[in-house]
């Protein structure tokens, strides 16, 4: 099977997963404002003694925090593509095990794009600037969209090792920790000394943190390697998740009964 053949088996499965959304617009509209809801929270509702600079320092870490947002539809269509037996009927067509799960992460990641996007003009609304050039600004959404990539496979080897739509859920909350250990919202100096070192290599601190430098915005700083190196962190670390996971995800599709 030539590349060719897999990217054209690819695409047709991503149209199959954007013909499912584009019967459910509900279910789009409500994934893509719930990270704005989440944003106004913070920014009016949770800021604290935080002064006017707040959104600088708050939307470049929302922004971070979206790339696991949505995961769990992810999850739930691989659990019920098994479940309902479709799965099984793609494995008997010629047709790469890749190219059916890549149709699923390139649907996820143009809904991710969209996603970024909305949340971005709704951090322009609110105050939020991006203070550098242009090349610097598409950097930034290069490496929160590289990351969200590698979330991606990294939810569909989970929902394919979950098996069950009520197990999708329990993963699901994991996204919480994750978020919150991490320099996106506070400044992992201000933990205890153990927890901060785990929130400074934490990837999403990796790619706020590079994402607050690209955009030209205020960050927390540190002195550990970490936090001064966010941006080739933010590189190596989604690519360290999708070499591990993209062969596992392929390899678990194939073996499944």
């Amino acid at each position: 099977m030539t590349l060719r053949w897999i990217l054209s088996d690819t695409w047709t499965l991503t149209g199959r997963a954007l013909a499912h959304w584009a019967r459910r617009p509900f279910v789009i509209l409500v994934g893509l404002l719930f990270p704005v809801l989440v944003l106004l929270m913070f920014a009016y509702l949770l800021r604290g003694g935080y002064g006017a600079d707040y959104p600088s320092v708050l939307v470049p870490g929302l922004l971070a925090l979206a790339t696991v947002f949505g995961l769990e539809a992810t999850m739930t269509a691989v659990v019920t593509d098994g479940q309902r037996g479709i799965s099984t009927r793609l494995r008997t067509l010629p047709m790469s095990g890749a190219a059916v799960l890549g149709g699923r992460a390139v649907a996820d990641l143009l809904n991710a794009v969209a996603g970024l996007a909305v949340l971005m003009a709704a951090g322009w609304a609110i105050g939020w600037r991006i203070e550098s050039g242009l090349l610097d600004a598409l950097g930034a959404v290069g490496l929160l969209l590289w990351l969200r990539f590698a979330l991606i496979w990294a939810g569909i080897y989970l929902g394919l090792v979950a098996g069950k739509p009520e197990a999708v859920a329990s993963v699901q909350i994991l996204v919480w920790p994750l978020g919150f250990l991490s320099n996106a919202f506070t400044d992992p100096a201000s933990m205890p000394a153990w927890l901060g070192a785990i929130a400074d290599w934490n990837p999403m601190s990796a790619t706020a943190a590079a994402v607050r430098e690209l955009f030209g915005n205020p960050g927390w700083g540190g002195d550990s390697w970490a936090a001064q190196h966010p941006v080739l962190l933010a590189v190596l670390w989604p690519a360290v998740l999708t070499a591990v996971c993209f062969p596992l995800a392929v390899a678990k599709y194939r073996s499944r009964p």
